[in-house]
Protein backbone atom coordinates (compact mmCIF):
# COMPACT_ATOMS: atom_id res chain seq x y z
CA UNK A 1 0.00 0.00 0.00
CA UNK A 2 1.32 3.56 -1.03
CA UNK A 3 2.33 5.92 1.45
CA UNK A 4 -0.06 8.83 2.58
CA UNK A 5 0.15 12.04 1.00
CA UNK A 6 -1.96 15.00 2.23
CA UNK A 7 -4.16 16.05 -1.01
CA UNK A 8 -7.05 18.45 -2.13
CA UNK A 9 -10.13 16.20 -0.89
CA UNK A 10 -12.79 18.98 -2.22
CA UNK A 11 -13.57 16.84 -5.04
CA UNK A 12 -13.40 13.71 -3.46
CA UNK A 13 -17.36 12.61 -2.59
CA UNK A 14 -17.39 11.26 0.59
CA UNK A 15 -17.12 7.89 0.31
CA UNK A 16 -13.66 8.73 -1.58
CA UNK A 17 -12.43 10.55 1.30
CA UNK A 18 -13.64 8.00 3.90
CA UNK A 19 -11.57 5.59 2.09
CA UNK A 20 -8.72 8.11 1.76
CA UNK A 21 -9.05 9.19 5.39
CA UNK A 22 -8.51 5.33 6.36
CA UNK A 23 -5.13 4.85 4.63
CA UNK A 24 -3.86 7.89 6.48
CA UNK A 25 -4.84 6.83 10.14
CA UNK A 26 -4.28 3.35 9.86
CA UNK A 27 -2.95 1.33 6.80
CA UNK A 28 -3.85 -1.83 8.56
CA UNK A 29 -7.37 -0.99 8.79
CA UNK A 30 -7.52 0.52 5.56
CA UNK A 31 -5.99 -3.25 4.07
CA UNK A 32 -8.38 -5.40 5.98
CA UNK A 33 -11.66 -3.47 5.82
CA UNK A 34 -11.77 -3.81 2.05
CA UNK A 35 -12.07 -7.49 2.36
CA UNK A 36 -15.02 -7.60 4.32
CA UNK A 37 -18.71 -7.69 1.80
CA UNK A 38 -19.55 -5.06 0.11
CA UNK A 39 -22.25 -4.78 2.28
CA UNK A 40 -20.25 -3.50 5.56
CA UNK A 41 -17.43 -1.59 4.23
CA UNK A 42 -18.59 1.29 4.19
CA UNK A 43 -20.45 1.03 7.72
CA UNK A 44 -17.02 -0.48 9.48
CA UNK A 45 -14.48 1.77 7.58
CA UNK A 46 -16.88 4.74 9.04
CA UNK A 47 -17.36 3.16 12.62
CA UNK A 48 -13.18 3.45 12.75
CA UNK A 49 -13.15 7.06 11.77
CA UNK A 50 -15.68 7.88 14.44
CA UNK A 51 -13.05 5.62 17.02
CA UNK A 52 -10.26 7.26 15.80
CA UNK A 53 -11.43 11.00 16.39
CA UNK A 54 -12.26 9.43 20.12
CA UNK A 55 -8.25 8.23 20.01
CA UNK A 56 -7.58 11.58 18.42
CA UNK A 57 -9.03 13.50 21.32
CA UNK A 58 -7.82 10.96 24.06
CA UNK A 59 -4.20 11.85 22.34
CA UNK A 60 -4.04 15.63 21.66
CA UNK A 61 -1.65 16.24 24.52
CA UNK A 62 -2.30 19.89 25.02
CA UNK A 63 -6.31 19.20 25.81
CA UNK A 64 -6.81 19.02 29.90
CA UNK A 65 -9.25 16.36 30.92
CA UNK A 66 -11.85 18.68 31.56
CA UNK A 67 -11.60 20.08 27.79
CA UNK A 68 -11.47 16.31 26.64
CA UNK A 69 -14.46 15.51 28.33
CA UNK A 70 -16.27 18.43 26.56
CA UNK A 71 -15.17 17.65 23.28
CA UNK A 72 -15.89 13.64 23.89
CA UNK A 73 -19.28 14.68 24.86
CA UNK A 74 -19.88 17.02 22.13
CA UNK A 75 -18.67 14.61 19.34
CA UNK A 76 -21.30 12.53 21.14
CA UNK A 77 -24.11 14.80 20.45
CA UNK A 78 -22.43 14.96 16.63
CA UNK A 79 -22.69 11.22 15.83
CA UNK A 80 -26.49 11.47 17.59
CA UNK A 81 -27.12 14.20 15.35
CA UNK A 82 -27.83 16.48 17.82
CA UNK A 83 -24.92 19.31 16.95
CA UNK A 84 -23.12 20.30 13.94
CA UNK A 85 -19.97 18.53 12.95
CA UNK A 86 -18.87 21.49 11.33
CA UNK A 87 -18.80 24.00 14.41
CA UNK A 88 -17.26 21.06 16.40
CA UNK A 89 -14.81 20.30 13.96
CA UNK A 90 -13.76 23.88 13.92
CA UNK A 91 -13.39 24.35 17.70
CA UNK A 92 -11.62 21.02 18.23
CA UNK A 93 -9.02 21.72 14.65
CA UNK A 94 -8.48 24.94 16.83
CA UNK A 95 -7.13 23.18 19.44
CA UNK A 96 -5.16 20.31 18.35
CA UNK A 97 -1.40 20.77 18.16
CA UNK A 98 1.53 19.43 15.65
CA UNK A 99 1.65 16.49 18.39
CA UNK A 100 -1.18 15.11 16.48
CA UNK A 101 -0.26 13.51 13.07
CA UNK A 102 -1.76 15.85 9.57
CA UNK A 103 -3.67 12.75 9.00
CA UNK A 104 -5.79 12.75 12.15
CA UNK A 105 -5.71 16.62 11.95
CA UNK A 106 -7.01 16.43 8.37
CA UNK A 107 -9.91 13.88 9.64
CA UNK A 108 -11.29 15.79 11.88
CA UNK A 109 -11.45 18.88 9.81
CA UNK A 110 -13.15 16.48 7.64
CA UNK A 111 -15.99 15.39 10.48
CA UNK A 112 -18.40 16.69 8.58
CA UNK A 113 -17.94 14.62 5.57
CA UNK A 114 -17.42 11.31 7.11
CA UNK A 115 -20.79 12.19 10.12
CA UNK A 116 -22.99 12.58 6.80
CA UNK A 117 -22.11 9.28 6.07
CA UNK A 118 -23.30 7.77 9.26
CA UNK A 119 -26.35 9.59 9.05
CA UNK A 120 -26.94 7.44 5.73
CA UNK A 121 -26.86 4.13 7.16
CA UNK A 122 -30.18 2.48 8.70
CA UNK A 123 -31.33 3.05 12.06
CA UNK A 124 -29.85 -0.52 13.49
CA UNK A 125 -26.73 0.24 12.33
CA UNK A 126 -26.90 3.77 13.39
CA UNK A 127 -27.78 2.35 16.38
CA UNK A 128 -24.65 -0.07 16.98
CA UNK A 129 -22.24 2.51 16.11
CA UNK A 130 -23.54 5.19 18.20
CA UNK A 131 -23.94 2.91 21.45
CA UNK A 132 -20.14 2.18 20.65
CA UNK A 133 -18.58 5.46 20.03
CA UNK A 134 -20.53 6.44 22.99
CA UNK A 135 -19.00 3.61 25.33
CA UNK A 136 -15.98 4.06 23.71
CA UNK A 137 -15.95 8.34 24.78
CA UNK A 138 -16.87 7.62 28.22
CA UNK A 139 -14.47 4.27 29.12
CA UNK A 140 -12.01 6.86 27.50
CA UNK A 141 -12.55 9.96 29.71
CA UNK A 142 -12.67 7.47 32.90
CA UNK A 143 -9.00 5.88 32.34
CA UNK A 144 -7.53 8.91 31.33
CA UNK A 145 -8.93 10.96 34.62
CA UNK A 146 -6.58 7.67 36.18
CA UNK A 147 -4.12 7.43 33.81
CA UNK A 148 -0.17 7.51 35.08
CA UNK A 149 3.05 5.88 35.51
CA UNK A 150 1.26 3.76 38.36
CA UNK A 151 -0.69 1.23 35.86
CA UNK A 152 -3.61 -0.18 36.88
CA UNK A 153 -4.72 -1.93 40.17
CA UNK A 154 -5.20 -5.65 38.72
CA UNK A 155 -5.87 -7.79 35.61
CA UNK A 156 -9.79 -7.34 36.28
CA UNK A 157 -8.86 -3.08 35.78
CA UNK A 158 -6.87 -4.34 32.84
CA UNK A 159 -9.79 -6.22 31.49
CA UNK A 160 -12.14 -3.20 31.83
CA UNK A 161 -9.81 -0.47 30.29
CA UNK A 162 -9.70 -3.00 26.94
CA UNK A 163 -13.35 -3.58 27.07
CA UNK A 164 -13.66 0.02 26.30
CA UNK A 165 -10.83 0.77 24.08
CA UNK A 166 -11.36 -2.58 22.30
CA UNK A 167 -14.15 -4.81 23.16
CA UNK A 168 -16.39 -2.24 22.31
CA UNK A 169 -15.68 -2.48 18.68
CA UNK A 170 -15.67 -6.28 18.56
CA UNK A 171 -19.63 -5.69 19.88
CA UNK A 172 -20.39 -3.15 17.34
CA UNK A 173 -18.71 -5.22 14.84
CA UNK A 174 -20.47 -8.71 15.64
CA UNK A 175 -23.82 -6.81 16.28
CA UNK A 176 -22.96 -5.39 12.50
CA UNK A 177 -22.47 -8.82 11.49
CA UNK A 178 -25.54 -10.82 12.40
CA UNK A 179 -27.51 -7.56 11.07
CA UNK A 180 -25.57 -8.43 7.69
CA UNK A 181 -26.27 -12.35 7.81
CA UNK A 182 -29.05 -14.34 9.10
CA UNK A 183 -26.93 -17.25 9.53
CA UNK A 184 -24.04 -15.63 11.52
CA UNK A 185 -26.88 -14.40 13.80
CA UNK A 186 -27.92 -18.05 14.80
CA UNK A 187 -24.23 -17.47 17.02
CA UNK A 188 -25.18 -13.89 17.82
CA UNK A 189 -24.79 -15.31 21.75
CA UNK A 190 -21.27 -16.74 21.27
CA UNK A 191 -19.77 -14.40 19.26
CA UNK A 192 -20.64 -10.91 21.44
CA UNK A 193 -19.01 -13.03 24.72
CA UNK A 194 -16.07 -14.11 22.57
CA UNK A 195 -16.11 -10.48 20.78
CA UNK A 196 -14.56 -9.15 23.97
CA UNK A 197 -11.85 -11.55 24.70
CA UNK A 198 -11.18 -11.30 20.56
CA UNK A 199 -10.86 -7.66 21.31
CA UNK A 200 -8.76 -7.91 24.99
CA UNK A 201 -6.42 -10.33 22.74
CA UNK A 202 -5.47 -7.59 20.40
CA UNK A 203 -5.47 -4.58 22.75
CA UNK A 204 -3.10 -6.28 25.62
CA UNK A 205 -1.11 -7.02 22.61
CA UNK A 206 -0.77 -3.42 21.60
CA UNK A 207 -0.60 -2.62 25.30
CA UNK A 208 2.55 -4.62 25.91
CA UNK A 209 4.29 -3.41 22.40
CA UNK A 210 3.33 0.08 23.35
CA UNK A 211 4.71 0.01 26.70
CA UNK A 212 7.91 2.05 26.00
CA UNK A 213 6.00 4.42 23.81
CA UNK A 214 2.78 4.95 26.48
CA UNK A 215 5.29 6.05 29.35
CA UNK A 216 6.41 8.89 27.21
CA UNK A 217 2.77 10.21 27.14
CA UNK A 218 2.65 9.38 31.13
CA UNK A 219 0.63 6.35 30.61
CA UNK A 220 1.00 2.83 32.00
CA UNK A 221 -1.54 0.04 31.37
CA UNK A 222 0.02 -3.17 33.10
CA UNK A 223 -1.54 -4.26 35.87
CA UNK A 224 0.02 -4.12 39.18
CA UNK A 225 -0.76 -7.07 40.71
CA UNK A 226 0.74 -9.22 37.89
CA UNK A 227 4.21 -7.35 39.17
CA UNK A 228 3.07 -7.18 42.77
CA UNK A 229 6.17 -9.90 43.95
CA UNK A 230 8.67 -7.51 42.34
CA UNK A 231 11.01 -5.45 44.75
CA UNK A 232 10.08 -2.07 42.44
CA UNK A 233 7.17 -0.39 41.34
CA UNK A 234 5.56 0.05 38.00
CA UNK A 235 6.97 3.60 37.78
CA UNK A 236 10.50 2.61 37.86
CA UNK A 237 10.29 -0.40 35.36
CA UNK A 238 12.95 1.14 33.18
CA UNK A 239 15.57 -0.10 35.59
CA UNK A 240 14.50 -3.11 35.75
CA UNK A 241 13.84 -4.44 32.04
CA UNK A 242 16.35 -7.57 32.88
CA UNK A 243 14.88 -8.24 36.17
CA UNK A 244 13.92 -11.99 36.81
CA UNK A 245 10.55 -10.76 38.34
CA UNK A 246 9.85 -8.15 35.08
CA UNK A 247 10.99 -10.85 33.05
CA UNK A 248 8.28 -13.26 34.89
CA UNK A 249 5.38 -10.61 34.77
CA UNK A 250 5.77 -9.99 30.94
CA UNK A 251 5.38 -14.22 31.05
CA UNK A 252 2.15 -14.13 32.48
CA UNK A 253 1.17 -11.57 30.87
CA UNK A 254 1.30 -13.22 27.33
CA UNK A 255 0.49 -16.30 28.44
CA UNK A 256 -2.88 -14.02 29.57
CA UNK A 257 -3.28 -12.64 25.96
CA UNK A 258 -2.55 -15.91 24.50
CA UNK A 259 -5.41 -17.20 26.20
CA UNK A 260 -7.91 -14.22 24.34
CA UNK A 261 -5.90 -14.79 20.85
CA UNK A 262 -7.66 -18.52 21.17
CA UNK A 263 -11.13 -17.27 21.84
CA UNK A 264 -10.07 -14.90 19.11
CA UNK A 265 -9.67 -18.14 16.60
CA UNK A 266 -12.60 -19.81 18.46
CA UNK A 267 -14.65 -16.49 16.93
CA UNK A 268 -12.95 -16.34 13.87
CA UNK A 269 -14.31 -20.24 13.09
CA UNK A 270 -18.09 -19.66 14.12
CA UNK A 271 -18.21 -17.31 11.24
CA UNK A 272 -19.56 -19.55 8.48
CA UNK A 273 -16.86 -20.87 5.60
CA UNK A 274 -18.84 -19.30 2.95
CA UNK A 275 -18.13 -15.87 4.77
CA UNK A 276 -14.74 -15.73 3.45
CA UNK A 277 -14.54 -12.10 3.79
CA UNK A 278 -15.42 -11.78 7.29
CA UNK A 279 -13.19 -14.23 8.33
CA UNK A 280 -10.28 -12.78 6.52
CA UNK A 281 -10.60 -9.91 7.93
CA UNK A 282 -10.74 -12.13 11.51
CA UNK A 283 -7.82 -13.96 10.69
CA UNK A 284 -5.43 -10.89 9.56
CA UNK A 285 -5.77 -9.26 12.89
CA UNK A 286 -5.45 -12.14 14.92
CA UNK A 287 -2.42 -13.49 12.66
CA UNK A 288 -0.67 -10.27 13.17
CA UNK A 289 -1.27 -10.03 16.82
CA UNK A 290 -0.18 -13.48 17.34
CA UNK A 291 3.27 -12.93 15.44
CA UNK A 292 3.52 -9.99 17.38
CA UNK A 293 2.88 -11.49 20.40
CA UNK A 294 5.89 -14.08 19.27
CA UNK A 295 8.52 -11.11 19.12
CA UNK A 296 7.38 -9.72 22.55
CA UNK A 297 7.81 -13.52 24.24
CA UNK A 298 11.63 -13.46 22.14
CA UNK A 299 12.65 -9.92 23.47
CA UNK A 300 10.29 -9.36 26.79
CA UNK A 301 13.18 -7.24 27.81
CA UNK A 302 12.77 -4.61 24.64
CA UNK A 303 13.40 -1.40 24.81
CA UNK A 304 11.32 0.58 21.81
CA UNK A 305 8.35 -0.54 19.94
CA UNK A 306 10.28 -0.64 17.06
CA UNK A 307 12.05 -3.81 18.32
CA UNK A 308 8.95 -5.83 18.13
CA UNK A 309 7.03 -4.98 15.16
CA UNK A 310 6.50 -7.53 12.94
CA UNK A 311 7.90 -6.31 9.61
CA UNK A 312 6.01 -6.22 6.21
CA UNK A 313 7.38 -9.94 4.96
CA UNK A 314 5.70 -11.10 8.36
CA UNK A 315 2.25 -8.98 7.09
CA UNK A 316 2.55 -10.63 3.65
CA UNK A 317 2.95 -14.14 5.51
CA UNK A 318 -0.14 -13.67 7.49
CA UNK A 319 -2.19 -12.48 4.35
CA UNK A 320 -0.56 -15.69 2.62
CA UNK A 321 -1.24 -18.05 5.40
CA UNK A 322 -4.98 -16.73 5.36
CA UNK A 323 -5.89 -18.17 2.11
CA UNK A 324 -4.52 -21.38 2.77
CA UNK A 325 -7.14 -21.70 6.22
CA UNK A 326 -9.72 -19.59 5.31
CA UNK A 327 -12.38 -21.96 3.81
CA UNK A 328 -11.45 -24.60 7.14
CA UNK A 329 -12.14 -24.61 10.23
CA UNK A 330 -8.94 -27.57 11.00
CA UNK A 331 -6.86 -26.50 9.23
CA UNK A 332 -6.82 -22.80 11.03
CA UNK A 333 -6.84 -24.19 14.08
CA UNK A 334 -3.44 -26.58 13.06
CA UNK A 335 -1.74 -23.70 11.78
CA UNK A 336 -2.67 -21.29 14.82
CA UNK A 337 -1.01 -24.43 17.07
CA UNK A 338 1.78 -24.44 15.06
CA UNK A 339 2.50 -20.21 15.40
CA UNK A 340 1.87 -20.34 19.08
CA UNK A 341 4.18 -23.09 19.80
CA UNK A 342 6.86 -21.36 22.06
CA UNK A 343 4.85 -19.05 23.68
CA UNK A 344 3.82 -19.39 27.55
CA UNK A 345 0.53 -21.41 28.24
CA UNK A 346 0.62 -21.19 31.43
CA UNK A 347 0.15 -18.09 34.21
CA UNK A 348 -0.52 -17.99 37.85
CA UNK A 349 -1.56 -14.18 39.77
CA UNK A 350 -0.75 -13.45 42.99
CA UNK A 351 -3.83 -14.32 45.91
CA UNK A 352 -5.41 -10.45 46.53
Amino acid sequence: MSRWIMQDTSNMTDVAYQAYSLQGVSRTFALTIPQLPEKLRLQVGNAYLLCRICDTIEDEASLDIVQKENFSGDFIRVVDGELSPEGFAATLSGSLTDTTPEAERDLIRNVHRVIRLTHGFTPTQRRFIGDCVREMAAGMIHYQKRQSLDGLRDVAELYDYCYYVAGVVGVMLTKLFCDYSQEIAKNREQLLELAVSFGRGLQITNILKDIWEDRQRGACWLPRDVFSPCAFELQTIPDHRNDGCYLAGMENLIAITLLHLRNALRYTLSIPPEEKGIRRFCFWALGMALLTLRKINRHRNFRSGQEVKISHLSVKATIAATELVVGGNQRAQWLFDVVEKGLPHDFSLPTP
